[in-house]
């Protein structure tokens, strides 16, 4: 039985013939690899965990206000850049290309809509907010068409990759492109707690600390809550917090999403993988763990350098183990939120829910689409006519999963705003001008076409066919 030494000399050989990719993606395999191999994950002590204090997870309201004197803030914004996770394809939206491309609302793409946003920021206050695009090997060279249409645009955008790293062959440690998996299959993007180094080793870094930059704003491309925080923003520079992650209450479908905690003098990520079995239940009730992370993060970009050049990001690492066409590999990555425990005076911050708006499939872009949201200038705001403060539940079945379906099945988005849950089963189209109120169920027998007409009020229904409209 090969030993784990053996394995790591004779994986070193390997990856040190693969020619696509660069000595520091090399390198930050290699360290990854022996991290796992080491057996260093980290185990948690359930009895050490403490729930953390308003000076570690600030309340949103306890916030100064943002300074008044248009000139303070441009001097504030002027520190600013913010940068996208753009790595991920819309596949599971049935899309081909980026995700952010998909069209969300009026015609306008996430990437629109975050270009827009920034770009009334720069003409408000005549400052000069960079928008960085941290793309994979996936979505790189469509975003570089993509981003081509905002030339004229008063936005730097900057993108560059994240790191390319070889799959491992399960059972012998053996980088699957040196087995014939020469094409994208053999590779895999490390997950965002990559940002860092990537940010490094692409030369935006020292780029950005060389323009006076200070702070950068992370979060996931398809977030429509996520926008520039001037509060925040103030905070951070006022108490020197080199990070900062934005959480917020946690409801019954966050369950899972990984939250704050004070352990042994520090403010960490807890995420659901590290909780031993025995705790499971009591992680997901919402008593207990009341926050969750929503992968909207602060960083300082003076601290990213120091830490990097160090090699002190040491982010729990998540196995993600994966079948490529019938072989068993393995891919190691990391979250950039889990980085919250290397750098100091971190904190979280407990921001409103309106913060958080992610589209991760059809279901959420019903939500967006639909009459409980409004739009200007690239902001996404919801409808104050909305009384109950949660957003409907939305299960819509396979005929509506890809994008493309999805909108033909609907001449136009339904009113939601009196709406509490919607279940929709089977063939099912609906027609213009429909207005959905309370809870609502729509089921279409198996090889039947159901149709909701122009113009219907379906309120607190269940609908099984034409005779119950």
């Amino acid at each position: 039985m090969a030993t784990d030494t053996d394995k790591l000399t004779q994986l070193k050989s390997s990856v040190a013939g693969l020619s696509q990719i660069s000595e520091n993606e090399k390198n930050g395999f290699i360290n990854l690899v022996a991290r796992y191999l080491s057996g260093e994950a980290q185990h948690v002590e359930w009895s050490k965990i403490q729930t953390p204090t308003d000076e570690v997870v600030v309340p949103y309201d306890t916030l100064a206000p943002a300074p008044e004197v248009p000139a303070e803030t441009k001097k504030l914004l002027d520190k600013l850049v913010v940068l996208k996770l753009n790595g991920g394809l819309g596949t599971t939206m049935g899309c081909t290309g980026p995700k952010s491309v998909i069209e969300v609302r009026n015609g306008l793409t996430f990437l629109d809509l975050i270009v827009i946003q920034i770009e009334h920021l720069n003409s408000k206050y005549g400052c000069n907010v960079p928008l960085l695009l941290m793309n994979s090997f996936n979505t790189h060279d469509d975003t570089a068409k993509i981003v081509e249409k905002y030339s004229k645009s008063n936005v730097q955008i900057h993108t560059f990759n994240q790191s390319q790293y070889p799959r491992l062959v399960a059972d012998d440690f053996v980088p699957f492109p040196c087995k014939g998996k020469t094409d994208k299959d053999g590779w895999y993007p490390p997950g965002h707690g990559d940002v860092f180094p990537s940010l490094k080793n692409s030369g935006k870094l020292d780029t950005l600390l060389s323009q006076g930059k200070e702070y950068v704003f992370v979060a996931n491309s398809d977030n429509l809550g996520a926008v520039v925080d001037l509060k925040i923003l103030n905070h951070l520079v006022q108490n020197k917090n080199e990070y900062c992650m934005e959480v917020t209450p946690k409801t019954l479908a966050d369950v899972k999403g990984g939250t704050l905690i004070s352990y042994e003098g520090k403010v960490q990520l807890l995420e659901i993988a590290q909780v031993p079995d025995q705790h499971v239940n009591e992680f997901k009730s919402i008593e207990k763990f009341k926050i969750f992370n929503t992968n909207n993060l602060w960083a300082n970009l003076n601290a990213i350098k120091r830490l990097v050049e160090a090699d002190a990001l040491k982010m729990e690492i998540i196995p993600n183990p994966k079948e490529v066409d019938g072989v068993k590999v393995l891919q190691l990555e990391t979250a950039a939120g889990a980085a919250i425990r290397f750098f100091d005076h971190a904190i979280g911050i407990n921001v409103p829910r309106s913060r958080f708006l992610p589209v991760k499939a059809t279901s959420d872009l019903l939500l967006v689409q639909s009459d409980l949201y409004t739009l200007a200038d690239g902001f996404i705001t919801r409808n104050p006519a909305r009384k109950n403060p949660a957003n409907p539940s939305i299960e819509l079945g396979p005929e509506f999963k890809k994008v493309a379906n999805f909108l033909s099945r609907f001449k136009s988005i339904p009113s939601i705003i009196e709406l509490d849950s919607l279940k929709v089963t089977g063939d099912v189209w609906f027609g213009a001008n429909i207005t959905l109120k309370g809870k609502v169920t729509i089921e279409a027998k198996p090889g039947v076409k159901l149709e909701i007409p122009d113009g219907a009020v379906l309120e607190n229904k269940e609908i099984n066919g034409p005779e119950d409209l």
